[in-house]
């Protein structure tokens, strides 16, 4: 995948640099003595979750062969035994829903993660048709966060997942969207309409969010996902070759990836972030950014201004 290269080359640079990020214990008793991931509660009922999940877009959209699923169920027990939750899919993502529900059964691990997905279809039936085949090929009889995908035929769907949420099929209900010119609208329908999370793209450059509508969230009591942390890897070959920040580790910061995922979730408004990947360094290296110190406003400025200098 053409992000996961770039990556792997911004932690080569790290490392030939000298800079420490340590990838290498992926037992889980490696994890014992380290930091447990910050949670946030989701502000409709005051259950917690982890700040950093998991994304499923391209990298579970695979067959059925070891090869291919081999590394992605690593990645799945690697983020149980860390204390990671939420994975989020989605119809429009070809074979995810039905890849994680078969690698998290086999797993026997199914009922311990926080499954979102969502609906993505035009009409009353055709949704409750595609939400109905979700859960049977998530192997769940009830789904915790089910979301209207980029806001398709919203309102339509939107009555739909309330008489789920009534009927004990979803736990929770939200919508989604990938761009900053989806924004107003999104806000609006946080401030309008009685939901539980909402879902946007969010980054450290990408920060158009933080104008209305992260605060239009928080001040609403709607949790929060984001998506494109990483600007589908843009931000990776950004820093193709730097070094971090020296004060970077006053924040326990031991990773581009981390870096860039502590400036969102330092965003108290921020409820999870989930980066996607196929990797399970990579993944131990995401969930590294929910442990330790998170960077206070200064420190986020300083952020600001040195990815605009680069």
């Amino acid at each position: 995948m053409k992000h996961n290269f770039s990556r792997r080359e911004a932690l080569a640079g790290l490392a030939a640099a000298g800079a420490g990020l340590a990838l290498s214990p992926f037992s889980s008793s490696a994890h014992n003595d380290l930091k447990m991931i910050l949670e946030r509660k989701i502000p409709s009922t005051g259950e917690r979750l982890p700040v950093v999940g998991l994304g499923s877009w391209q990298q579970f959209d695979v067959g059925a062969g070891a090869s291919e699923r081999g590394p992605l169920k690593e990645v799945l027990q690697k983020m149980q035994e860390m204390g990671g939750k939420l994975i989020d899919a989605s119809p429009m993502y070809g074979r995810a829903e039905q890849v994680i529900g078969d690698l998290t059964t086999d797993l026997k691990l199914n009922e311990q993660f926080f499954f979102a997905t969502k609906v993505w279809t035009t009409g009353k039936q055709e949704g409750i048709d595609q939400m109905t085949a979700s859960l049977r090929k998530m192997r769940r009889k009830k789904i915790d966060l089910m979301q209207v995908h980029n806001l398709q035929d919203w309102e339509t769907h939107l009555k739909t997942l309330r008489d789920w949420k009534t009927a004990g099929k979803v736990r929770y209900i939200g919508i989604t969207h990938y761009t900053d010119a989806s924004h107003t609208r999104l806000e609006q329908i946080v401030k309008s309409e009685n939901i539980d999370f909402v879902q946007f793209n969010y980054s450290i450059r990408s920060r158009n969010a933080e104008k209305s509508l992260l605060k239009a969230a928080k001040d609403k009591g709607v949790a929060v996902i984001i998506n494109e942390p990483f600007e589908q890897g843009a931000l990776f070959r950004a820093v193709k070759g730097k070094e971090l920040p020296a004060w970077a580790g006053d924040y326990d910061i031991k990773s581009w990836a981390q870096f860039f995922l502590k400036y969102i979730i330092s965003n108290d408004a921020v409820t999870c972030v989930i980066p996607g990947t196929s990797d399970v360094k990579h993944l131990v290296d995401n969930l590294g950014a929910g442990e330790g110190r998170l960077p206070d406003e200064t420190a986020r400025k300083k952020m600001r201004e040195w990815m605009a200098g680069i």
